[in-house]
């Protein structure tokens, strides 16, 4: 049976950039780095070093090269907040792309957008 999530595959363009806005934007921390000096190159970012899921920055041309049949775009992702309010604020005075905050029945929620333009979403959990 299944017990939990483990880590969630995003397929980039380009992986410094998404590492940089990953980490230098949203506040995530790189967990691990592998690179077989093949091209085969991984990033592992989670929001802190013990959280329970975590995010593979692979490059989107070598893995559409090693397996075509992979469906290469971006998953849809929630993520979870204590304070929608400040995590909001943080990320419009970065000059990137972050909708409104929207009331929907399960709670407060927004959106934003990473450098390649893949949109992600934020809802608070108290």
């Amino acid at each position: 049976m299944f017990s939990k999530v483990g880590q969630i595959m995003v397929y980039v363009n380009n992986q410094d950039e998404a590492v940089k806005f990953w980490t230098e934007i949203a506040g995530f921390t790189v967990i691990a780095e592998e690179n077989n000096g093949e091209g085969m190159r991984w990033i592992e970012i989670a929001p802190s070093k013990d959280a329970e899921t975590s995010i593979i920055l692979h490059n989107k041309e070598w893995v559409a090269k090693m397996s075509p049949e992979l469906n290469l775009g971006t998953p849809s992702l929630m993520f979870f907040t204590d304070n929608l309010d400040e995590l909001h604020k943080d990320l419009t005075g970065k000059e990137i792309t972050v909708g409104e905050i929207v009331e929907m029945p399960s709670g407060r929620v927004f959106n934003f957008a990473d450098y390649e333009e893949n949109y992600f979403a934020v809802m608070e959990r108290k």
